[in-house]
């Protein structure tokens, strides 16, 4: 219901940009999932180090699962993204700093996942996994300021800044709605998925015994 309600007043309700247009309302969708990916290799990030440091098993589970859901979400920030600079550059693809940063993002976590699936230890894979995934964490800064060290075709930050967000209040509500939405579904999916990892781990750890 609150997607349905997001996508309505984003895509319906909301004015469109001064500038772009309609082509704009691809934010309401855009930016949610860069935070929610952010969040999610947050995640990955201090859970990973957890583990590291205490080798406790729930925090394994929330960053296998925090990583998955990461790269989907990575995923759809890239196809999103896409499909807002074609009509804004021209081009659907260019090899721009905060472009380049984020699909290395996907392709570490991407690898980070790999790590999990090809280890066949389970526990040396956890630890080898964790210490991509604080590694691969460390790239989220630098796209977020690769807008303001290189000279970009991408435009700089308008909502996470120090100085707060730049944009208009018609534009920021619809914007915060879908946050709230696709945070809601984000803490959806990972509960769900760390269920069903805790399941498979009980259901190895008991064909073991047999």
């Amino acid at each position: 219901m609150l997607l349905a309600v997001g996508l309505y007043v984003g895509l319906v309700l909301a004015p469109p940009d001064a500038v772009q247009g309609d082509v704009q309302r691809i934010m309401y969708l855009h930016l949610p999932f860069v935070l929610i990916a952010y969040l999610a290799f947050a995640i990955v990030f201090l859970a990973g180090i957890a583990y590291l440091w205490k080798r406790d098993e729930w925090a394994d589970v929330l960053a296998h699962s925090a990583a998955e859901i990461g790269v989907v979400f990575t995923g759809l920030v890239l196809v999103t993204g896409s499909i807002w600079g074609k009509p804004t550059w021209g081009v659907w693809w260019t090899w721009d700093a905060r472009l380049t940063t984020t699909l290395l993002l996907f392709f570490i976590f991407v690898g980070y996942l790999m790590v999990r699936a090809l280890t066949e230890e389970r526990g040396r894979g956890a630890r080898y996994a964790a210490i991509v995934g604080i590694i691969g964490a460390l790239d989220i800064p630098i796209i977020h300021m690769s807008v303001v060290w290189w000279r970009t075709l991408h435009q700089p930050s308008t909502f996470l800044r120090a100085q707060g967000p730049a944009i208009a209040p018609a534009l920021m509500i619809p914007l915060f709605v879908n946050f709230g939405a696709f945070l809601v579904l984000f803490l959806f999916l990972l509960v769900r998925r760390m269920r069903l990892e805790q399941a498979r781990r009980e259901a190895e750890a008991l064909e073991a015994l047999t």
